[in-house]
């Protein structure tokens, strides 16, 4: 495989990230939408690296990560304090979080 297919492949979960983040209310499918786009963005980055032969792609990645656990724990943090809060996890009910 050539850099297009993964190329191609990265757009494609970008794209069905970015309409899941867009249309879903739940909370935690918007969390897993971002999740799918970093991964993308992960996955361009590992193909670029690869086809430069560069480990720079990679280690890129690697800060990715670092940053997506910290949005799943924080983003984990936030769904449960709305759920104790407003019993639901609906995302048009998160506009504020006064108690």
């Amino acid at each position: 495989m050539d850099l297009l297919h993964y190329l191609i492949l990265s757009m494609l979960l970008f794209i069905v990230g970015t309409v899941g983040f867009i249309v879903k209310k739940n909370i935690i499918s918007v969390f897993l939408c971002l999740e799918l786009m970093l991964n993308a963005v992960n996955l361009s980055f590992v193909a670029f690296a690869k086809h430069l032969n560069q480990v720079d792609g990679q280690i890129f990645v690697f800060f990715v990560m670092v940053v997506a656990a910290v949005e799943a724990a924080v983003g984990l943090a936030i769904t449960i304090v709305l759920y104790r809060n407003r019993n639901t996890l609906n995302v048009d009910d998160a506009d504020t979080m006064k108690w």
